[in-house]
């Protein structure tokens, strides 16, 4: 099975619970795998024929801080739909979002959650 890797896409933007993570913001990280045939692009050598990650990477962007959202799953649902929605090419799409910054009292490298989602709904 093909796939595009993007690893450690950092973005800020204003999600979370609590009010000040609203105001102030933080950085979130992205791990996203896009699962699709690139054969044809693997023959032929031409972006045309495979999924622009620079492409995927603004939509990402566009989505993720265009709405202020309290959880990481919403957020990462939001991200995988769009994914789909914007590039027929991709038929699965893994998304891992961190929040390296959560306000819990402890120490710990990153909360994360982990969506999949594919064009048959699942």
């Amino acid at each position: 099975m093909d796939k595009i890797i993007i690893k450690g896409l950092k973005l800020f933007a204003y999600h979370g619970v609590n009010p000040e993570e609203k105001e102030q913001g933080q950085d979130f990280i992205f791990d996203i795998e896009l699962y699709a045939n690139l054969h044809k692009a693997c023959e032929s050598d031409n972006v045309e024929d495979t999924v622009s990650y620079a492409k995927v990477v603004k939509t990402v962007r566009r989505v993720f801080t265009a709405q202020k959202y309290d959880l990481l799953e919403k957020c990462a649902e939001v991200v995988a739909d769009a994914i789909l929605a914007e590039y027929d090419k991709v038929f699965m799409v893994d998304v891992t979002l961190k929040k390296p910054n959560a306000p819990v009292s402890a120490d710990f490298d990153y909360m994360a959650v982990n969506i999949v989602r594919d064009r048959l709904g699942n």
